[in-house]
């Protein structure tokens, strides 16, 4: 009987949220609740935060479950610092690139050999970065972990000399390689390594201060645990491979963030890149980095969008809410992360998960999806409501 009491009382505890920070009094907050923690059940992730912003205000923020489970359990907090996987890509990568555009040091339609020379071997003369941020270089999806074995200089080169799968332009074919490769594009352009100027002309700007590359070794307690590498669970200590191999630092992966530190970056993405405090790009920039294109699948049929860095409508869109508008744009994470952002709708989520955690088989694209339709459908009415009554258009926070 007691046994029976202790399991019924653990159910219990994954079935509500551990924080709570606040939500608008009109938003379906139990429906969102409902989902996460019938998926935490599922086994699909051991814990979550939950963050929906709508109009320059956060309108819901929750933490469930836990984020650690194995070899104790540790509950999951609203500040709980999340491996972000290739959340990396748009958020670190692809806006240094955009930042480097707009400061005029280089053109999405220039060559990357043109500032990366030693990329040019293996046909690769044509590659546009342009192509790299859509995923249309033609490179393989990831190269074999043997090419990481020697020096961090030789894993770079081995990157450089990738072979194309197809030529650029005629297929859509997610890759990390690509991207790890602009990682090396932003440090030979700029004269800093992607994380230093990431950091720099981002992260501290936006004071977004738990968001960051981390060195490989360390531990840190107030990071979701992932997996096991080399006998010790991975908290703070990336858990890509490849990022791992290179020290903590590449353009696919590696990026650590909290949800807190996202919602400053969405606030200021949903108003087009701009802020009190400064602007992360001109209005030319942002419209060219969120503009769908279309990029053409293994087949005719499955042309799919995508943007310069950012994921549209695409079959990696199951995170994205169904009911969004063509405005929005967005990116999913290996590790059980997502951030879809639709400036129409005023609009951001994040759903930042440890679904890895412990054994690799979480799954939460799903999650997020759903979280992602609830919210876009709320935000539309409150915008319809607003419109028919503007001196109604204020929403009611509950700490």
């Amino acid at each position: 009987m007691n046994q029976l009491l202790a399991r019924f009382a653990a159910v219990l505890f994954l079935a509500i949220p551990t924080t709570y920070t606040c939500h608008a009094e009109d938003f379906p907050s139990e429906r969102v609740e409902q989902i996460v923690t019938q998926g935490i059940d599922a086994n699909k992730c051991p814990g979550a935060v939950v963050t929906v912003g709508f109009d320059g205000q956060t309108v819901y923020q929750s933490a469930f479950g836990n984020r650690q489970v194995q070899p104790s359990q540790v509950p999951m907090t609203v500040d709980t610092v999340f491996d972000l996987a290739s959340l990396t890509k748009p958020i670190a990568t692809a806006n240094s690139v955009m930042m480097l555009v707009d400061q005029g040091k280089l053109s999405v339609d220039d060559p990357v050999s043109k500032y990366l020379p030693e990329f040019a071997g293996q046909d690769k003369e044509s590659v546009t970065i342009k192509h790299l941020l859509l995923h249309t270089s033609g490179l393989i999806p990831d190269n074999g972990m043997s090419d990481y074995r020697g020096t961090h200089a030789e894993s770079i080169d081995n990157l450089m000399n990738q072979k194309l799968r197809s030529p650029p332009g005629t297929r859509f074919r997610y890759s990390d390689v690509g991207f790890m490769v602009l990682g090396e594009l932003v440090e030979r352009v700029s004269g800093k390594p992607l994380n230093e100027f990431a950091q720099k002309n981002i992260f501290e700007p936006l004071q977004m201060k738990h968001t960051g590359f981390r060195p490989v070794g360390e531990n840190d307690d107030q990071c979701a645990t992932t997996q096991q590498r080399d006998g010790h669970w991975m908290r703070g200590e990336v858990h890509d491979p490849r990022a791992y191999a290179l020290g903590g630092t590449a353009g696919h992966a590696g990026l650590f963030s909290t949800a807190d530190d996202l919602s400053i970056l969405a606030n200021v993405l949903v108003n087009a890149g701009q802020s009190d405090d400064m602007d992360l790009f001109s209005p030319a920039t942002f419209d060219a980095m969120t503009t769908g294109v279309e990029v053409p699948g293994s087949s005719p049929d499955q042309v799919q969008l995508r943007s310069l860095g950012w994921d549209k409508q695409s079959g990696y869109s199951s995170n994205r809410g169904k009911s969004m508008t063509d405005a929005a744009f967005g990116h999913g994470g290996f590790t059980g992360t997502a951030i879809w952002i639709d400036p129409e709708l005023k609009l951001y989520v994040t759903f930042l998960s440890n679904r890895v955690h412990p054994n690799g088989k979480g799954s939460v694209n799903s999650l997020a999806g759903e979280i992602g339709t609830i919210a876009a459908d709320w935000a539309a009415q409150q915008l319809s409501s607003s419109s028919e009554s503007p001196a109604s258009g204020s929403i009611e926070i509950e700490q």
